[in-house]
């Protein structure tokens, strides 16, 4: 029997606009204190604000947690790639 692929499930977290976890996370486009870009199973994230961190990120899982005043979540559609269509973590390892 063929085993069908779960997806994983997209959820946002977000306590005080402070302290946040991210689940479904496929990949990490780019991030520094003003904005944090997130491939998610529901399309792009970009988290804007001010001294945004993450704080931890586990792939395996496709989790994020992240550190900051929050001032803004907008999802756009689709998986696009900035800077030379890799994610910030293939460009940083690879």
């Amino acid at each position: 029997m063929e085993e069908k692929q779960r997806k994983a499930v997209h959820k946002i977290q977000l306590t005080d606009r402070n302290t946040g976890s991210v689940t479904g996370v496929k990949d990490v486009n780019s991030f520094d204190e003003k904005e944090i870009s997130l491939v998610t199973e529901a399309g792009v994230l970009t988290v804007k604000g001010e001294d945004l961190h993450v704080t931890r990120l586990d792939l395996e899982k496709q989790e994020v947690d992240l550190a900051g005043r929050v001032d803004s979540l907008l999802y756009s559609q689709g998986t696009a790639k900035m800077k030379g269509g890799e994610g910030m973590l293939k460009r940083l390892l690879g």
